[in-house]
């Protein structure tokens, strides 16, 4: 399924664990510290409501007065548990993009709101050919990696909906699956 941004709540609501979806339109990059300085001066440096945020630190280089993109992959999201429950909720993400999965609090935070897409680690330089336009970059003080990176998308993906909107999650069931595997494995 492609999905165009800004992304309306239908669009997420109708999405399930499992679901593989393409994104086409505006994305944003944030990572630790981005979430951190939004946190703390309660304002994103660009509008994001509705726009999929990326838990990614891109490999960029300058052309001229062009920033273009060398490689960008998923960062691993789980170091963004403890920011991202308030930064869903003040800034209205409805999806983000990343590796690995959330906990429970972020899952829990989503319901009914937003969606966990999920990117395959270690394709950088693959993803780099869905990336259009670099159109802004905010923050850069904080580093290139860190840096907020606005980014003008075309089917980019494939994504896999790792948790939905209705409070499944693809990693907790992977993991109670794994657990009573484990389970059957000793008790033979």
């Amino acid at each position: 399924m492609e999905i165009e941004t800004p992304i309306r709540k239908a669009e997420i609501i109708d999405l399930n664990v499992g679901d593989v979806v393409y994104l086409s339109g505006t994305v944003v990059t944030a990572r630790d510290m981005a979430h951190k300085r939004a946190l703390i001066q309660r304002k994103f440096p660009c509008a994001i409501e509705d726009i999929p945020i990326f838990h990614s630190g891109p490999i960029v280089e300058r052309i001229n007065d062009e920033w273009r993109i060398v490689s960008i992959g998923p960062t691993t999201s789980s170091r963004m548990n403890s920011l991202e429950v308030e930064f869903i909720e003040r800034f209205r993400i409805k999806a983000v993009v990343g590796k690995g999965g959330m906990d429970s609090r972020v899952k829990n935070a989503m319901k009914n709101r937003a969606v966990y897409l999920a990117m395959t680690g270690g394709c950088g330089a693959l993803y780099t050919k869905y990336i259009k336009k670099v159109r802004d970059v905010y923050w850069l003080d904080l580093g290139i990696p860190e840096a907020v990176w606005v980014l003008e998308v075309e089917k980019f993906g494939p994504l896999i909906v790792g948790i939905d909107s209705k409070g499944n999650s693809l990693y907790e069931e992977m993991e109670n699956k794994i657990r009573r595997n484990l389970e059957m494995i000793l008790n033979d």
